[in-house]
This record gives structure tokens, sequence and C-alpha cells, in this order.
């Protein structure tokens, strides 16, 4: 079932939409040569709890840090620890803040310092493909337009759209009803309404779409091809007046 919103609700979690939105920033701006992931989730720990939130990743279902940190070919879940980032990497930083009783989600991709031209078009792709769903996420509109949208701008810049991680459902808890695939048809699936709120995240690749648990931690999810990826996020809430970014600038609505 798809959980729906009151108006005082989605205020609440824009408010922490606004703190997971400062971390991020904060966290963008931290990222330099030289600096481990784990400085980083130091960093947005005390950035969190500084300012009234709570690290929502820390303890779920066992994960031990308060961010996911995931460099190059690693798409998401990277445990934050002595990697140390090198000139050229990329690095995708994902935050979650419970605030208030809810939970926001966003997620960005960083370059380290000179990144190769291809690099730079795969990170702007996939915000592109952020953007271009988060327009799909109105009224009236369905859930597979979301997908489709990320899909076919995705595939027709000849990237790959990873299929075995998906966009949700997300409030009171971390991951709600639905799972959103991040490819699909137009047209299909329930439809949207007002007080719906989706993390919606883009996973794209310079290469295949297929993937591969790390052996090592347990957590941390690759291209199986090895190569690099990307991963833009931002938690989005339904309305009659269109959707509602409540983890971009505050939460400004249009």
């Amino acid at each position: 079932m798809i959980v729906r919103k009151s108006q005082a609700e989605l205020e609440a979690m824009r408010e922490g939409g606004r703190i997971t939105a400062a971390c991020l920033r904060m966290l963008a701006g931290s990222v330099r040569p030289g600096v481990t992931t784990r400085e980083l989730d130091s960093l947005a720990e005390d950035f969190i709890h500084d300012h009234g939130g709570r690290p929502e990743f820390k303890g779920y279902q066992g994960f031990p840090a308060s961010i996911c940190a995931s460099p190059n070919a690693m798409i998401v879940h990277g445990i934050p620890g002595p990697y140390r980032l090198k000139e050229g990497d990329i690095i995708s930083l994902d935050v979650g803040v419970r605030y208030d009783g809810f939970v926001t989600d966003s997620a960005t991709t960083v370059p380290v310092g000179e990144i190769p031209r291809e690099t730079t078009r795969l990170l702007e792709t996939t915000r592109r493909c952020l953007e271009a769903a988060t327009e799909q996420t109105r009224t009236g509109n369905h859930l597979g337009d979301i997908g489709h949208a990320i899909q076919s701008l995705a595939e027709s810049r000849g990237y790959g759209v990873v299929r075995d991680l998906v966009s949700h459902g997300v409030g009171r808890k971390m991951h709600e009803d639905p799972q959103i695939p991040n490819y699909g048809h137009p047209g299909t699936g329930p439809r949207l309404l007002p007080g719906m709120t989706f993390a919606i995240e883009p996973m794209i690749s310079l290469g295949s779409y297929d993937i591969r648990l790390s052996e090592w931690d347990g957590w941390s999810i690759y291209t199986a091809d090895g190569s690099l990826a990307a991963h833009f996020e931002h938690t989005v809430a339904v309305t009659e007046d269109g959707p509602w970014v409540l983890t971009e600038n505050g939460g400004e609505s249009g």
C-alpha cells in the first residue's frame, strides 16, 4: 500500500529534507584528493546530529555507518572506511536523515579533482535523468512514467540503467511501497496521487547494467563489468501543484 502524507507531514519531511540537502552540500564541498571515506562519514554524522536529526542509515538492517560512500565502479551501499580519494575518482554520497519521525533520502555523485570528459558526461546524464523523472512525479501520471523518463534518456546516450536496484517510497520508514524500477513503460503502474512521497534514484553506468555484490562486506554493490557508475537521488512529493523536491534548496515546490 502506498502511504499518502498530509500537508503537515509533508512539512515535517521538508524540514528533514533541508538537513539532508545541507549535509550533502557540506560533504560535496569536503571531497578532495587525500580524504578518506571514513572522514566523510564522521563529518556527516556530526552534521546531522548538530542539526537535530538522526542518521537513518546507521544500524539500518545492520549497516555500520551514517552515510553510503561508493567510489568509481561501486554503485551504492559503500561502507565508509580507509579508502583515500584520489585525483580522477568519482564518489557517490548517499545520506538519509530521520527528523520529526520522517525520513528523507538524497544522493549525489561528485568528481574528485579533474575527471575525463566521458565521466563528466555520465554524471551530467544521471543528474538529468533525476530531473526528468522528477518532472513526471505529478498527480495523474503513473509510476511507469518515472522509470520510462530515466530509461529513455540514459539509453538514448548509450548508458546502462541499473535494473536490480530501484527507487522507492519513503516516509515514516526508509523503504515504503512502492518499488519503482528505473525503467519501464509510460502509462503503466499505479496512478500518482497527492501526498505520495518517493525517493527517486537513477543509477546509471558507463557499461552494462548488471551488478555484483561484494563478497567481502556483503553490502557494497558494483557494476559487474567494472565500469563507472553514478547515482543521484531526491525525495519528491506528489502535490496538486506539481512535484515538490523536499531535499533540494530547502524544498521549494514547482
